[in-house]
């Protein structure tokens, strides 16, 4: 297993980039988010494609190379101590062969984002580097609401305020887990099996997805465990499952019997209270309690 890679806290007067690996961003949307970042003291640039657009598919930020070749030239510009997304959507598998994650890795520095971003998380994670799924650049509704804002805010300058990644969380499977954090959305984790990228994790996990019907959420699940995704796991957070009716009882019904501390309810996920959880670090999920403690944010 490759040891753990966190990168240095955000400082006021730091620089970060913003960039769009997947789908087309609101410029009006963006415009307000960025507000909100430079609140913090920090200075933003928009990388090039962002705002470009495809050429003939609507759905996409930008041509796959271009946005590509801005997520490398923002993580390897020293200028830059962090590398935020702009939105999810879709369209990071259609880049993502055009990334070099060992590169990046070689720079540490926060990375953020969520949703379609999880396959990005992913190779980053399985790597050792330390990422944050939670509210992104253009996500005004999670970043107006000062619970989450605050949260992410904490995260990335003052790591240490953190004790619980947890806020309401309820019981489903007693018990305590430990090891790193990984996961993300669920349909980008199905979609990965058998890819270069593919990383199956070991250690606690965080499931989440907007939008898909009880019976979508269970044949992802059902294709996640079939591939053997859930052998090394050691205890489940689910987080919220936006648009998909009673997803916890289809939740528990696949992942119950596998015995593992669970607990559902985290405010991860699509809903505007985002909290932002820190991907790649060790954790310590206490079921019984309904907490989940980080371990070693306070060093970097």
């Amino acid at each position: 297993m490759n040891d753990v890679v966190l990168p240095q806290r955000l400082r006021s007067g730091d620089r970060v980039a913003v960039v769009a690996p997947s789908g087309r961003v609101d410029a009006a949307r963006l415009a307000v988010g960025v507000e909100h970042v430079r609140s913090w003291g920090l200075e933003v640039d928009v990388m090039p494609s962002v705002l470009a657009g495809h050429e003939r598919l609507r759905y996409l930020a930008a041509d796959d190379k271009a946005r590509a070749q801005d997520l490398r030239n923002a993580w390897l510009d020293p200028r830059y101590a962090a590398v935020f997304c702009a939105r999810g959507g879709y369209g990071v598998q259609r880049m993502i062969e055009y990334v070099d994650f060992d590169e990046l890795v070689a720079v540490p520095k926060w990375f953020l984002g969520f949703s379609d971003i999880t396959a990005l998380h992913e190779p980053l994670n399985a790597r050792g580097l330390v990422t944050l799924h939670g509210p992104m650049a253009a996500a005004v509704e999670q970043l107006a609401v000062e619970e989450g804002r605050e949260r992410l805010r904490a995260l990335l300058f003052e790591p240490e305020t953190v004790t619980d990644l947890l806020s309401g969380a309820r019981t489903v499977v007693d018990g305590v887990a430990e090891g790193r954090l990984r996961g993300g959305n669920v349909a980008m984790l199905a979609a990965s099996v058998g890819t270069p990228t593919y990383a199956p994790p070991a250690g606690v996990v965080v499931l989440e997805d907007v939008d898909e019907a009880g019976y979508r959420i269970d044949r992802l699940l059902t294709q996640l465990l079939r591939a053997g995704w859930f052998d090394q796991v050691t205890g489940v957070v689910v987080g919220d499952f936006s648009g998909t009716q009673d997803p916890v009882d289809v939740v528990r019904e696949r992942l119950e019997p596998l015995g593992l501390p669970m607990v559902a309810g985290a405010a991860i996920g699509h809903e505007p209270l985002n909290l932002a959880v820190p991907l790649g670090l060790p954790v310590r999920l206490d079921a019984t309690a309904g907490t989940l403690t980080p371990g070693g944010l306070a060093g970097n």
